[in-house]
């Protein structure tokens, strides 16, 4: 801490000698001040052993946490730091054996450009930048509020969900979907901070992953980037260049997303690819339920990419790596086809898809086949609260019966120390009383959950246990993993005609303890002949 403090004193008695300088860097014993020579100053200081950020004045404000910097991971702890200016650019470079991040300042902006080159998992922990920032200038959050701050609270779970004022908050709560997370700011009366993200290329879990965003603790407001972290991961992490990502200083107002960093290129960046040597995929999707938002995703194990269809199902991909992907096509979160597609640099690859969800004549269907749980009980409030939140609806509701139940009462999850087994029941007439199958779709599974189907005296098998995520989902804000869908095969004579009774239990190992017990959550469960 002592480190922290005399840098810091270092680093403002450089700032303030240089508080009419231009563009330009300065050096000292210990640190790079930058002044990226804007019209509302921005200057910052970057420790020369170890790549923290130990200060930013801007608008004439310190706005770094002075007892901890921003930085990588937890810090990398020590990294071989260089800074140098070629005409309206500074770099500083941090490189150690597998990671390299950069700070890039143009001359004029009030914007500190980031970007992360991997080849393997920093041995600092996950892989995410950190602007420590001040929370007495900076104390919201944006853009959903007070649901992350945890100033003054109590624990609830573990390290990182709190009740403050009779609310559960938790970082994770700041969360926004990747494939809508273009920005996320903290703000103050006369400060704006925000992360603007370019894309998330090298990161992983899909367009519909989500991580921590921001956190006020009290002393000091968390600004994030989550690149890779073991929050429900549903994929092997990407290594490469991460980024370009930015810090954008200003007074008031959010500022666009549109920033373009193409002048990488020029800056000698490990691993930047620039737009001329990337390619596109168009083409148009087709056969999903018009009634949900459809989603284009390429993957393969070293980049991901995703763009919304239009109204038409016309679509064009970002600007992509050459290479073979795997082209998936979602209703919603729920993937209706995949496909594969190869990219070329400098040329645009023609190809459509085409899908939709197959199941039979419906006997009757509880929610929607969107990979979500949109739509039951508690799924509004979820994302941002535990759910021991006083808030909450209860999550046992009683019996639910199709055809005079609110689907707004059904349970969006399963804890099998809580509202197991939930009793379902329904009118079948004669006509459908053959063999049939009862399909329950989750979308994500917590210590082995996953549901084992009674319909009326016939035992559906116990399934298999789901891949373990070994990730706390539900009470962090997380809906979405591996997506299981469970088929139960019903004989023919088992459905009568008139009333019939469905109950659906977490099949598992011991209850745990209420809201850490095993659990699923639902996407959509369907009887079909």
């Amino acid at each position: 801490m002592m480190l922290f403090k005399s840098l810091a004193v270092v680093s403002l008695a450089l700032l303030a000698k240089q508080a009419s300088a231009a563009f330009g860097i300065t050096t000292s014993s210990s640190a790079y001040v930058i002044d990226a020579g804007s019209p509302n100053s921005l200057k910052f200081a970057v420790n020369q052993s170890n790549c923290d950020i130990t200060s930013i004045n801007y608008y004439g404000s310190e706005l770094q946490y002075q007892s901890t910097g921003s930085h990588i991971g937890s810090g990398l702890g020590s990294a071989t730091v260089t800074a140098t200016q070629s005409g309206d650019y500074i770099k500083v470079t941090c490189a150690t054996s597998s990671l390299t991040h950069y700070y890039v300042v143009h001359n004029g902006d009030p914007i500190i450009h980031m970007a992360t080159y991997t080849t393997a998992e920093p041995s600092v922990g996950e892989l995410r930048y950190i602007a420590r920032l001040n929370s007495t200038l900076l104390p919201n959050e944006e853009p959903f509020g007070v649901v992350s701050n945890i100033a003054g609270g109590s624990a609830v779970e573990g390290e990182d969900v709190f009740l403050v004022n009779g609310q559960t908050r938790s970082k994770f709560y700041s969360s926004e979907r990747f494939i809508d997370d273009k920005i996320h700011c903290v703000s103050g009366s006369a400060h704006r901070v925000c992360m603007i993200l370019n894309q998330y290329e090298t990161s992983a879990g899909g367009p519909f992953m989500r991580d921590i965003n921001s956190n006020n603790v009290g002393s000091y407001t968390g600004l994030y980037w989550y690149m890779n972290s073991g929050h429900v991961q549903t994929e092997t992490y990407r290594q490469g260049l991460h980024g370009p990502y930015s810090l954008y200083f200003s007074r008031s107002g959010t500022p666009s997303t549109n920033i373009d960093t193409s002048f990488f290129a020029d800056l000698d960046i490990q691993g930047y690819v620039p737009t001329s040597a990337r390619g596109y995929v168009s083409g148009t999707a087709s056969g999903a339920d018009s009634s949900f938002k459809w989603v284009i995703h390429w993957y393969n194990s070293a980049a991901q990419y995703w763009t919304y269809a239009s109204s038409s199902g016309a679509f064009t991909s970002p600007a992509m790596k050459p290479g073979t992907y795997t082209m998936v096509y979602y209703q919603g979160e729920y993937a209706v086809a995949t496909s594969s597609v190869t990219v070329t640099a400098g040329s645009t690859t023609s190809k459509s898809i085409s899908g939709s969800v197959k199941t039979g004549k419906t006997v009757f269907k509880i929610g929607d086949w969107d990979g979500t749980p949109a739509g039951f009980s508690n799924s509004a409030n979820q994302l941002r609260m535990h759910p021991s939140d006083s808030r909450m609806s209860s999550w046992n509701p009683g019996t639910y019966t199709v055809g005079s139940s609110s689907v707004s009462s059904f349970p969006m999850v399963l804890f099998k120390a809580v509202n197991s087994p939930l009793t379902i029941k329904f009118t079948a007439s004669s006509s459908q009383t053959g063999a049939a199958t009862l399909r329950i779709g989750t979308t994500l599974s917590f210590a082995g959950g996953r549901p084992q189907a009674v319909i009326n005296s016939y035992s559906g098998p116990v399934p298999a246990a789901p891949t373990n995520l070994n990730s706390r989902g539900v009470t962090r804000g997380a809906y979405r993993g591996l997506g299981e869908v469970y088929d139960v095969s019903i004989p023919a004579g088992t459905i009568v005609a008139g009333t019939n009774t469905i109950t659906i239990s977490v099949a598992s190992g011991s209850s745990g303890d209420a809201y850490l017990s095993p659990n699923f959550i639902f996407d959509c469960v369907e009887l079909f002949q």
